[in-house]
C-alpha cells in the first residue's frame, strides 16, 4: 500500500536525523519544507522533499494537499481517558464557589469516579473508553498514554489496566499504559495508608507484572493524597517488576516532588503548576521530561505551568491533556496548544514541538514517532487550507483538521 501527499503548502516538524528532545531555546525551531511532498509505504515514511521530486513516486492514492498543512500527530503523554460516567455536578460545584480541594474533602474528586467506575461492568467500561478514543483520533492524536487510578481496589484497578490492554489491541494508534493506583486514598483506608500502600505494593502490582499490564508506574505526589516518603516507595516497588516511573507532581505545592522523580529516573514528571528553583535545578542535566497539562489549568482555574521559566532555563517541555472526568473532560490537543500559547507565552513553535516530538519522548516512543523522519510511523494531521502554521493556536475556536492519517491510511 502507498500513498502519496503532494502540493502541500508547508511540511512540519521535518528531521532529517533523528532527535529525540528539543529543549531550550531550540523549540523555537520548527524545520520545515514549504511547496513539499511526502511519500508514505505501508505504514512507514519513506521520503519527503520538495513538491517538483514527487514526480518519480506512483502511489496508490494520491492526496492534493494544496493550501494545506502537514505534521505529525499529536502524542498525548498523560491522559485518564479510561473512566466510566462523569462529574458534571462537580463542574457545578466549582462554579458555585467550592475548591477542587472542598469536593474532594465531600466524598467527590478522584474518590467519586471510582465508585462509578467499581459499579461499571469492564464490557461497558470499555466501550465508553474506546470511544473516547475514536474521537481523540479525529482530533489529531496519533499516540495515547492512558492511566488507571480511578480503580483503587485490586479488582478495579486491574479492570482497568485490562481495558487499556483491549483497547491497545483494537485501536489503530500506540497506546501506552501507566498503572496509577496512587491516585487517592480509598476511604477504607483513610486512617490507615500504609495498609493501603501494602495492596499496591503486595497484591496490585504481582498481578500487573504477571498479566504484564503496564508500561509504566505513576503516583500523585501532593500533600493531602501521596507524601514523598509513600511516593519514594511505590516508584520503587514498581521498577522491581519492570514499570518506569512517571509522577503527578507539584499541581497545587511544590515540596520535592520533582527531585524525587528524578532521583528515581522518571520518564517525566506532569502538572507543575508550582515550580521553584530547586525543582529547575533537579530538571537540568537529567533524562526526565517536564509535562505541563494547560487545559487542567483552564478548567479549575488555577495557575499554569511556568513555561516560559522551564524553557529559558534550556529545558525542554511537553504539552499533554490529561483528559478525565473531574478536571480535564477533554482529550482535544489542539485546545491545549492554543492555550499553551495564550496563557503560558509559549510560541506555536514551542507549542507544536512540545506535543510532538517532545510528547512522544515522554511515552518512550520517541524513535517511531512525533516527526516527519524517514522510518517514522506516517501518522500526521493534513489540516485544512490555513494562512500559516499560527493560524492553529491563533483561531482556537475553529476546526482545522482536514484528514488524518494512521499508519499510512486516511481515517
Amino acid at each position: 500500500m502507498s500513498l502519496l501527499i503532494t502540493n502541500i503548502k508547508e511540511l512540519l516538524q521535518v528531521r532529517d536525523n533523528h532527535v529525540s528532545v528539543v529543549d531550550g531555546a531550540v523549540m523555537k525551531q520548527l524545520p520545515s519544507i514549504k511547496n513539499a511532498f511526502l511519500y508514505i509505504e505501508n505504514d512507514i515514511i519513506k521520503d519527503f522533499g520538495p513538491n517538483y521530486e514527487a514526480e518519480k513516486y506512483s502511489a496508490k492514492t494520491i492526496v492534493d494537499a494544496s493550501g494545506k498543512m502537514v505534521l505529525p500527530t499529536w502524542c498525548d503523554s498523560h491522559t485518564h481517558i479510561v473512566y466510566a460516567g462523569n462529574r458534571e455536578q462537580e463542574f457545578v460545584d466549582r462554579i458555585n464557589g467550592l475548591s477542587y480541594e472542598e469536593i474532594a474533602n465531600r466524598g467527590g474528586g478522584i474518590l467519586n469516579s471510582a465508585k462509578i467506575l467499581q459499579e461499571t461492568s469492564e464490557e461497558e467500561l470499555y466501550n465508553q473508553s474506546i470511544a473516547r478514543v475514536k474521537e481523540v483520533i479525529k482530533l489529531g492524536t496519533g499516540a495515547l498514554e492512558i492511566k488507571s487510578g480511578y480503580g483503587l481496589t485490586v479488582e478495579s484497578e486491574l479492570k482497568m489496566l485490562r481495558v487499556i490492554k483491549r483497547i491497545q489491541q483494537n485501536s489503530p494508534i500506540k497506546i501506552k499504559a501507566t498503572f496509577l493506583g496512587a491516585h487517592a486514598l480509598p476511604e477504607p483506608y483513610k486512617n490507615n495508608k500504609n495498609a493501603y500502600l501494602d495492596v499496591i505494593i503486595n497484591e496490585m502490582l504481582p498481578e500487573i507484572e504477571r498479566e504484564n499490564l503496564a508500561d509504566y508506574i505513576d503516583v500523585f505526589c501532593e500533600k493531602g493524597y501521596f507524601s514523598l516518603e509513600d511516593s519514594d516507595r511505590i516508584l520503587e516497588a514498581g521498577k522491581k517488576v519492570g514499570l518506569i516511573p512517571k509522577i503527578h507532581v507539584n499541581q497545587f505545592n511544590a515540596f520535592g516532588g520533582v527531585a524525587l522523580g528524578v532521583k528515581h529516573g522518571a520518564l517525566s514528571v506532569d502538572h507543575l503548576e508550582e515550580l521553584n528553583q530547586q525543582d529547575i535545578d533537579a530538571l537540568k542535566g537529567s533524562q526526565t521530561m517536564p509535562v505541563a497539562l494547560p487545559s487542567c489549568s483552564y478548567f479549575l482555574s488555577i495557575p499554569y505551568t511556568p513555561a516560559r521559566k522551564i524553557i529559558d532555563s534550556g529545558l525542554p517541555l511537553a504539552l499533554a491533556t490529561d483528559y478525565n472526568p473531574g478536571s480535564t473532560p477533554s482529550g482535544n490537543m489542539n485546545f491545549v496548544i492554543s492555550t499553551a500559547c495564550i496563557k503560558m507565552k509559549m510560541t506555536p513553535e514551542e507549542a507544536i514541538n512540545a506535543a510532538t516530538i517532545n510528547g512522544a519522548y515522554a511515552m518512550g516512543i520517541e524513535n517511531e514517532y512525533g516527526s516527519i523522519t524517514i522510518g517514522k510511523k506516517a501518522n500526521l494531521i493534513i489540516t485544512k487550507k490555513v494562512p500559516s502554521y499560527y493560524y492553529l493556536p491563533y483561531a482556537f475556536g475553529e476546526n482545522h483538521i482536514d484528514s488524518v492519517i494512521i499508519n499510512g491510511k486516511l481515517m
